[in-house]
């Protein structure tokens, strides 16, 4: 089977995927499976550093319409990606893998303090890297922040896991007409404002040329398919002229 070209990949996945069938919470059961989908598809070339939402735990939007302030709401949710990087990195060194968990805010003794280098020594070393805490600071999504790390570390690829089979005209779940894209770019993902990724992340992936791959993670073997070469989900990339 081909391997995809690539040495270094980032991947983002919502906080939901670790989830129980409330969305809320980690269901260890559940976490298990995605930490078995990951180990199964990874060639053992392949640097890989992995940034987890943290809307399982905290929503920082619910807690702005209780009335909480946004700068606090959004540390709090910066501390749940630390909590689930944590649990999910436990389960992968559970299954042999060595990892690392860096986290931008001070969360010692959790997690090491995030830094580009410290990052680059971990992963050439074969260590599976977690990148929690936003950028450590308010008002960036974890999008931005998976944009972020993918820039500082000259990854190949970024990779987005979603529960829907890459981007779309319209919302799938809600309209089953919706058409799905093949190939996009950035510059009419950012036009068409087709909730890809945030502004700020498309802008970093366009600007540094970074290409990204959205994909339903769900689906088991999708992610062994993409770092085989195959090309489910949307591709966005500067390359592309047109939708």
């Amino acid at each position: 089977m081909p391997s995809l070209p690539v040495s270094r990949i980032v991947l983002k996945l919502s906080g939901e995927f670790l989830a129980g069938a409330s969305g809320e919470g980690i269901d260890f059961q559940r976490a298990g499976l995605l930490c078995d989908e990951i180990s199964e598809s990874l060639p053992e070339e392949l640097s890989l550093l992995i940034v987890l939402g943290g809307g399982n735990l905290f929503r920082g939007r619910d807690a702005g319409k209780a009335g909480l302030e946004r700068v606090r709401a959004d540390r709090i949710g910066m501390m749940a990606t630390v909590m689930n990087a944590m649990a999910l990195g436990s389960l992968m060194e559970a299954r042999g893998f060595p990892v690392r968990v860096f986290s931008a805010l001070p969360m010692a003794p959790f997690a090491e303090h995030y830094s580009p280098e410290a990052a680059r020594e971990a992963l050439s070393r074969g260590e599976i890297v977690f990148s929690a805490g936003g950028i450590g600071n308010p008002f960036f999504s974890t999008d931005t922040s998976a944009a972020l790390r993918a820039v500082e570390l000259d990854a190949d690829l970024l990779l987005k896991g979603t529960r829907v089979e890459g981007v779309y005209d319209r919302d799938p779940e809600k309209d089953p007409a919706a058409k799905k894209f093949d190939t996009l770019s950035f510059r009419d993902a950012l036009s068409l404002d087709l909730g890809v990724m945030d502004a700020s992340a498309l802008a970093l992936c366009r600007d540094h040329g970074i290409p990204l791959r959205v994909f339903d993670f769900s689906r088991k073997g999708n992610l062994a398919r993409i770092l085989s070469g195959e090309t489910p989900g949307t591709l966005v990339s500067k390359e592309v002229d047109h939708a």
